[in-house]
């Protein structure tokens, strides 16, 4: 499968885990790696938000997009996370190449002086450091507007958009204004995929494959399919993981990951601050239901 088409399927977030004195633990990944392969995620991501990229330093960050491109051994496309400060992103772009990374995945940069055409300096020199493998561009603003959207998926290198903005009038804008080569892919996980799908994005990003993979595929091949009520349906029943994930601004996103590994008997250890962790008790009985609801665990 090519990446393009690939990118049209689910893309899973991996986690990082980290042992018991809280340093990085890449072997605990395998499983992940092995379950989410099996139910036939095409896009695996390393260094995404679920895998905290922000509580990583560079050099964690290095290690385990290594241990993703070990673990997945080309059964998949390993997508791999840069971004922060330019130099970061450079020597993490360079060193994903290495991994065997087969696209870059930009983060957008978090700095609070960042200009359009900045940003545009940023991803070429992304592009570069990393050899010229495909990028995938990581929206979570869009307060830069559609032509300046447009304008930096026409930058050469550029293959895909993960929308991660809650605006879909404007991904159907951008859409529209940018080069038809572009895949578009839904940032906001399984609930908001068939909002995207319905303005022409394909494909969405997935923290729940990491417990969950079938759920995710299946409400993938749904989508595909244009059935709204059946993917509606298996989005019902994997909502209220979703909505744990969501509480506190969005602070419980990788606890609700990791608490549900730790349910399941695959420590990954906690989530680093400034992350919810460890859940509430109510957060984790509703978790417990909707596990043992689904057979996830007994």
């Amino acid at each position: 499968m090519d990446l393009t088409t690939a990118l049209t399927g689910v893309s899973g977030i991996l986690v990082t885990p980290f042992g018991a004195a809280g340093g990085i633990a890449p072997d605990r990944q395998k499983p992940i790696v092995d379950r989410a392969v099996a139910a036939g995620v095409p896009v695996l991501t390393a260094n995404g938000n679920t895998g905290e990229f922000y509580g990583l330093t560079t050099d964690e960050a290095i290690a385990m997009v290594d241990a993703a491109s070990r673990h997945i051994d080309g059964r998949a496309k390993l997508v791999a996370g840069v971004g922060r400060g330019i130099r970061d992103a450079q020597k993490l772009a360079e060193a994903s190449a290495a991994a065997g990374a087969d696209a870059l995945m930009i983060h957008q940069p978090p700095d609070p002086f960042v200009a359009p055409r900045g940003i545009a300096d940023y991803i070429r020199a992304v592009q570069d450091a990393g050899g010229g493998l495909p990028l995938i561009l990581y929206l979570r603003n869009d307060a830069i507007g559609i032509d300046a959207i447009a304008d930096l998926c026409r930058i050469d290198g550029v293959t895909g958009v993960k929308w991660a903005t809650p605006n879909p009038m404007k991904l159907k804008a951008a859409i529209e204004a940018a080069p038809d080569h572009i895949t578009w892919t839904g940032g906001l996980a399984e609930v908001w995929a068939p909002t995207f799908y319905a303005v022409g994005a394909r494909g969405f990003t997935s923290g729940l494959i990491n417990v969950w993979p079938e759920r995710s595929v299946a409400i993938n091949t749904a989508l595909e399919a244009g059935d709204y009520a059946q993917a509606r349906r298996l989005i019902a029943e994997m909502q209220v993981f979703e909505d744990i994930r969501a509480e506190e601004q969005g602070g419980a996103n990788v606890p609700g990951v990791k608490a549900a590994l730790q349910l399941m008997g695959e420590d990954c250890g906690g989530a680093r601050p400034p992350a919810a962790w460890p859940l509430s008790d109510s957060q984790m009985q509703r978790l417990r239901d909707f596990m043992r609801a689904n057979s996830l665990i007994s």
